[in-house]
């Protein structure tokens, strides 16, 4: 999706500045596929621990706590997930009369990448289970002879 949308994109760009003229489903078609390749890749990103969170507070508890707090992520995330997927699917069909400007296809199509990817991400939360997420640690920096905190 990410290949398409570049190529869409660099035509829009092409044809913008080049040609003299873009045609208005460049704009429409990239703006669609990058929300929908958000969508699709959250369950992934959330799953991997990559998405933009503070672990200081799970470190810094004790094992029964952070445990806990795991529990309630797990749920919370769980929950806003079905939510976002009933949500977003409710939504999706109430556009289903209106059709894009550009594309000219019904706004269900794009539209519907918002309860597929919801899904996708309580599928793979469930599947995950309460277990404590991953957290990108940082590498140990390798000690110059200018530091002088690693002189002996």
């Amino acid at each position: 999706m990410l290949a398409v949308n570049l190529v869409a994109i660099l035509y829009g760009v092409f044809t913008r500045y080049v040609a003299g003229g873009a045609p208005i489903w460049t704009d429409e078609l990239g703006r669609y596929l990058i929300i929908g390749t958000v969508m699709l890749a959250t369950g992934a990103v959330w799953i991997e621990g990559s998405h933009m969170r503070v672990a200081l507070i799970e470190r810094l508890l004790p094992h029964r706590l952070a445990r806990l707090l795991s529990w309630y992520q797990w749920l919370l995330t769980l929950f806003l997930a079905l939510a976002g997927a009933w949500l977003g699917y409710r939504y999706a069909l109430s556009v289903a009369m209106f059709t894009s400007q550009g594309l000219g296809i019904s706004r269900t199509i794009p539209v519907m990448s918002l309860p597929v990817g919801f899904a996708l991400l309580a599928l793979l939360a469930a599947c995950h289970g309460p277990r404590p997420l991953p957290t990108p640690h940082e590498e140990p920096h390798a000690s110059s002879p200018s530091d002088p905190e690693s002189a002996p």
